[in-house]
């Protein structure tokens, strides 16, 4: 076998990762977007840095845990099974970071950069934390 072959053995299992974390990333793109009363896409759109600090930061904090879920994983079903439970604390941490500032949407609408930067860094400290956790 030569070493091109040998390098590109694992390529179908590449893309079968690469296709469930983007096929999970993009339902948690749309229900986040449908869980926050703010129009995240068109506050970015029209320049809202702290619509913007807040979505990325929420980005990043879904995507932490899923890495690691498909670092971790033993097959598909396992990735997609936890990247799911991904899922489901990051929106959670979503509410979560309301409960000390309850009108943290219209405050970002207004492009308040404490409520981005407050949204976003909860949403990476609990990605972090859910990453973590996740190292079984």
């Amino acid at each position: 076998m030569d070493i091109f072959s040998t390098s590109i053995e694992g390529l179908p299992l590449f893309l079968a990762y690469l296709g469930t974390a983007a096929v999970l990333t993009g339902i948690y793109i749309v229900i986040y977007m449908w869980v926050t009363p703010h129009e995240e896409i068109r506050l970015i759109r029209e320049n809202n840095l702290a619509a913007a600090v807040a979505f990325a930061g929420s980005l990043i904090g879904f995507s932490l845990p899923l890495a690691n879920t498909i670092a971790g994983s033993v097959d598909l079903i396992d990735c997609a099974i936890w990247g799911l439970v991904a899922l489901v604390v990051q929106i959670l941490i979503y509410f979560i970071a309301r409960i000390p500032m309850p009108k943290i949407s219209e405050r970002i609408e207004k492009g308040e950069m404490a409520s981005g930067v407050w949204l976003g860094s909860a949403s990476l400290a609990g990605g972090l934390l859910n990453a973590a956790c996740m190292s079984y």
